[in-house]
């Protein structure tokens, strides 16, 4: 396969060019405008940022990338899917107070936020996909409603795969509450007694009967539930919780299946910024040092060779003194497997290769 193009620029401003008008120019060069924008509903998907996590991409940045699409003719909105966590971003209106705080509001961004998986997280379409590991990918509506997707991607740390980047951003941040359940889990959901108030609701959403109630505690049939997860949207108390069980390699396949479903068949384009690059993800409702300095920012469109790019790029930085990448030594030679050892961010970008999402070969080109 021929090597992809991944266009990159530093940090560094001017009194001629700033960085918000630097991420123009770099998105011009690396043929944003060679897409037909010309009324056409366009997702730029972004992670809003957890409540008290400050790593997050300040919203300055998504306006840049939504201006440019209004000024290219599109209809750009911002969107993002609800957590199967528990936190500040479990359901469409705590998420966008949630948004609207960090500054992702209208007034800011110039755009609408929407919630693709809808109130609960159950506004979902069934991708058919046939992969290795995902038949059937369940992602948010309102992205799959979109003519275009559009990837902003804050690039840092992560504790279960490696490193979050634009496939992560796409994969498990474009699915469902039950598709980050699929994602997660080789099992089924479960439900915590301690939280259950017997309400019913999971009953009223399963078509399968798998849930019942017995003395005023919900209970779920494995051998009826099929694992779509809706209980787990519909659940007032967050009693029903998925098992979280599966193998780190494997649910970075999955995430490499779930970023397929949502870029086929349509036009994409994915930015990444390598700035406060955290240990961790933006889901984490604190945020620690960076590890690394800022490197700049990225474009291609190709998700796989920008990752790959973007992780090249962070293991050539020197560690930041005192943090938990200088706490933890560098006995792996990999910054990202140093912080968190029980990773392997290789599988993901290995599996999207394979089932043809793009190439980790690349030719990286720097924009002065």
């Amino acid at each position: 396969m021929e090597k992809s193009k991944v266009y990159y620029c530093d940090m560094h401003a001017t009194g001629r060019m700033n960085l918000l008008e630097k991420l123009k120019f770099l998105m011009r060069k690396a043929g944003f405008e060679d897409i037909d924008f010309n009324d056409k509903f366009t997702a730029v998907k972004i992670h809003f940022g957890e409540p008290g996590n400050l790593a997050y991409l300040r919203p300055n940045y998504a306006k840049v990338v939504c201006d440019y699409i209004k000024e290219l003719g599109g209809k750009a909105f911002l969107t993002d899917c609800n957590t199967l966590y528990v936190g500040g971003r479990k359901n469409a209106l705590d998420h966008l107070d949630s948004a609207y705080t960090n500054g992702y509001n209208p007034f800011q961004t110039g755009v609408h936020t929407i919630i693709a998986d809808g109130l609960k997280g159950t506004d979902e379409e069934l991708v058919p996909i046939n992969g290795e590991y995902v038949k059937e990918a369940k992602i948010g509506q309102a992205i799959m409603d979109a003519d275009i997707v559009i990837s902003l991607s804050h690039f840092k740390g992560h504790e279960l795969t490696g490193f979050g980047g634009a496939l992560k951003n796409l994969g498990m941040g474009c699915g469902s509450r039950a598709g980050k359940m699929e994602m997660h889990s080789a099992g089924k959901p479960t439900v915590n007694q301690d939280l259950c108030i017997g309400c019913g609701q999971c009953i009223k959403i399963c078509a399968h009967d798998g849930p019942s109630i017995t003395d005023h505690k919900a209970t779920i049939d494995h051998n009826k539930c099929v694992g779509c997860g809706r209980c787990i949207g519909v659940c007032p108390k967050d009693a029903i919780q998925a098992s979280m069980d599966e193998a780190n390699d494997i649910l970075n396949c999955k995430i490499a299946e779930y970023a397929k479903a949502v870029v086929d068949g349509r036009p994409c384009f994915h930015i990444s910024l390598v700035i406060d690059v955290s240990p961790f993800c933006d889901c984490h409702s604190e945020n620690d040092i960076a590890i690394v300095p800022d490197v700049g920012m990225f474009a291609s469109f190709d998700p796989v060779a920008l990752d790959q790019a973007c992780a090249d790029a962070v293991n050539k930085q020197p560690t930041i003194a005192n943090s938990l990448l200088d706490k933890h030594g560098h006995d792996h030679h990999d910054h990202f497997t140093d912080v968190s050892p029980e990773t392997n961010w290789k599988s993901c970008l290995e599996h999207a290769e394979k089932i043809g999402l793009g190439t980790r070969e690349y030719e990286l080109i720097e924009i002065e």
